[in-house]
């Protein structure tokens, strides 16, 4: 191919995200609901006949489908179809941040502020119970912090008289942090816990 077909290919080129396509795209809300005590966030807790992680605490989500309207829209479907609200019951609905998750899975994430909390009625199939807990422990409360580290492990028979070092090849180790809330004997841990901790830093900790 001639130079300049390849220029004119370039030019003609929009940027994409390079392996996109084996990404899994998965939104959330963060829901808020007013209580005579003050705000309070909400959770979930996964149904015990779940086929993943059962019985987890976690936030309203799933994956983005092609026919949702982007992830906030299916960021409120999802929230829609798990508790069993109709639109109206969720309002105020805003962007706070795309989360890159160590395992091929980017998490965006939105606050919505539910209405009406006696319009609750968890989807069984999919929802195990829900609870909420005051906003004010989350601003007054640390989580416990532990590391974890993604180690590299090739499979058997993998060439490494073709690399340079061969078995000696010095593999990149991922690290990062597991953050654990405690609360009243429920434990608040996982993507959970991490998108939790990065909005209370980040929304209601440095604007202060």
């Amino acid at each position: 191919m001639e130079e300049q077909k390849i220029i004119e290919r370039l030019q003609a080129h929009e940027p994409i995200i390079l392996g996109e396509e084996t990404v899994k795209n998965y939104s959330i809300m963060i829901p808020f609901i007013k209580k005579d005590d003050g705000l309070h966030l909400l959770f979930e807790v996964r149904s015990l006949t779940m086929r993943r992680q059962p019985g987890e605490i976690c936030f309203p989500g799933g994956r983005v489908d092609s026919d949702d309207d982007g992830a906030k829209g299916a960021a409120v479907r999802e929230a829609r179809e798990e508790l069993g609200l109709c639109d109206a019951s969720i309002s105020r609905v805003y962007s706070f941040g795309k989360l890159v998750s160590p395992f091929g899975m980017t998490i965006s994430t939105y606050v919505g502020f539910l209405d009406n909390e006696s319009e609750i009625e968890p989807n069984p199939a999919e929802v195990e119970e829900v609870f909420t807990v005051p906003l004010s422990f989350f601003l007054n409360e640390q989580p416990d912090e532990h590391i974890i580290r993604v180690e590299v492990k090739p499979d058997d028979g993998f060439p490494y008289d073709l690399i340079a070092n061969g078995r000696e090849y010095k593999w990149q180790t991922r690290q990062y942090t597991e953050y654990f809330y405690h609360y009243n004997g429920r434990v608040i841990w996982g993507l959970t816990a991490r998108v939790l901790k990065e909005f209370i830093d980040t929304i209601l900790i440095e604007n202060e």
